[in-house]
């Protein structure tokens, strides 16, 4: 009997490590280091088996050549749990999606190190958007609730761009509108669409609310699945 609960205890505790190590690990300051131990290309992205300080976890970057035994670090980091690959025939329970900070000899993206783009603060204005839907970004931060689900366009700078997170480009907008004490001034926008820091744009998308990705990554309003122009 004592010999039949000790294996019980011992194949438990093998669980629990093994479920451990396959949850991803995304901490607060959204950056993710460790070694790399295996990794896997398909369709644009590099799926890479990490070991960090807390355990292994799966994540994932823009595609680009990494060699085993790498020391990596991750930023922009967001937590995506029963995320299915098709290319890979395989479901992660958790993954972390995220960019490679630039360092040369662990890996180098085709993309170049996007997410390492200074954002461009400088002071803002740009002319309204025209037509049906037409907001400006403190419209559309102000007015989320009214504007819930619904679809807008805004005209607007690019302050910050990161690519191929979680298979979305992602953008910080301003206009001009709105104060920087409230966050008023400033709108996230996801899109397929490609941009670069600096340009100045027209979003079409549908304003969402209270969206949270994981990792601390939570917005009380964006405009997602946007066209540019």
């Amino acid at each position: 009997m004592k010999k039949l609960l000790s294996l019980v205890l011992a194949t438990s505790a093998l669980l629990c490590q093994t479920a451990f190590a396959a949850d991803a690990q995304a901490p607060s300051n959204g950056l993710l280091t460790g070694e790399v131990l295996e990794s896997q290309d398909a369709v644009g992205y590099t799926y890479l088996r990490l070991k960090t300080k807390t355990g292994e976890t799966w994540a994932a970057v823009n595609q680009t050549a990494v060699k085993k035994g790498a020391v990596v670090t991750l930023e922009n980091t967001m937590v995506m749990n029963n995320f299915e690959s098709k290319a890979l025939h395989k479901t992660f329970p958790s993954i972390v999606f995220g960019s490679i900070q630039g360092d040369a000899k662990a890996a180098s993206s085709p993309q170049g190190d996007i997410a390492g783009i200074k954002p461009d603060l400088s002071v803002v204005s740009v002319s309204k958007a025209t037509g049906a839907n037409a907001h400006t970004v403190a419209e559309v931060v102000g007015g989320a609730k009214t504007l819930k689900d619904k679809p807008v366009q805004v005209h607007g700078k690019v302050v910050k761009f990161n690519a191929g997170i979680m298979g979305k480009n992602w953008i910080h907008l301003r206009d001009g509108t709105g104060r920087e004490a409230d966050g008023s001034n400033d709108v996230l926008v996801t899109t397929t669409d490609s941009t670069q820091v600096g340009a100045v744009i027209t979003v079409s998308g549908t304003v969402h609310t209270d969206k949270d990705f994981g990792a601390g990554y939570a917005y009380k309003v964006l405009i997602e699945d946007a066209k540019l122009k």
